[in-house]
């Protein structure tokens, strides 16, 4: 069993959102989600039960403006949150690092390449094959979560879909995706920083 447990847990209040989350990376995939967001909440539960990371989060916001606040500052949190835990154990030193993963769901298949570097970008390819409208917003809410998750995640992820047509198999092979690739990255192996630096940038 591992004795390890990084968690953190993150507080965000802004006009447009009233976040509480807290992650455990070392946990079994136990979720609790109210985005105010339902598509959302099922994406985060796919992530965490696929990373095997325990999630609990709570947001109030301006859904009656649209979702984009909501995602934009989950993602902000989640990834806040990521960073954080990785860093409560010994500097995130001896983490595996890189994660990849590719995930089928009926005809849509993604390709997933993630590195825990301290390098934040996302690259987010070939998604004119995602429907304008997915659950109710525009496709372009999804790319602003992934965004905002690696830029205060300081991940550099890279999300290709490869092809499919039905937009809730494309963002749900991704959700999973993300989960398998993040478990593998946070990996522990050794204590040394896996970087010929000799420490990582996080």
């Amino acid at each position: 069993m591992n004795t390890i447990q990084r968690k953190a847990a993150i507080t965000r209040t802004t006009k447009e959102t009233d976040i509480s989350l807290s992650l455990n990376l070392d946990g079994t995939g136990k979720t609790s989600i109210q985005s105010g967001f339902g598509f959302l909440d099922h994406m985060l539960t796919l992530l965490a039960f696929w990373a095997k990371f325990d999630l609990e989060l709570t947001c109030k916001g301006d859904t009656q403006i649209d979702y984009h606040h909501s995602m934009e500052d989950i993602g902000l949190c989640l990834g806040n949150a990521l960073h954080t835990a990785l860093l409560s154990h010994n500097n995130a030193n001896g983490i595996e690092r890189v994660g990849f993963a590719k995930i089928p769901m009926d005809e849509a298949l993604t390709e997933i390449c993630l590195d825990l570097s301290g390098r934040p970008w996302l690259e987010w390819q070939n998604d004119d094959i995602l429907p304008p409208v997915i659950a109710g917003d525009e496709k372009d809410v999804w790319r602003e979560f992934y965004k905002a998750f690696a830029s205060s995640a300081k991940m550099n992820l890279h999300i290709q879909f490869l092809y499919g047509k039905n937009g809730h198999h494309l963002l749900e092979s991704v959700a999973k995706g993300v989960g398998k690739a993040l478990q593998r990255a946070i990996i522990i192996n050794d204590e040394q920083a896996t970087s010929t630096k000799g420490s990582l940038d996080l």
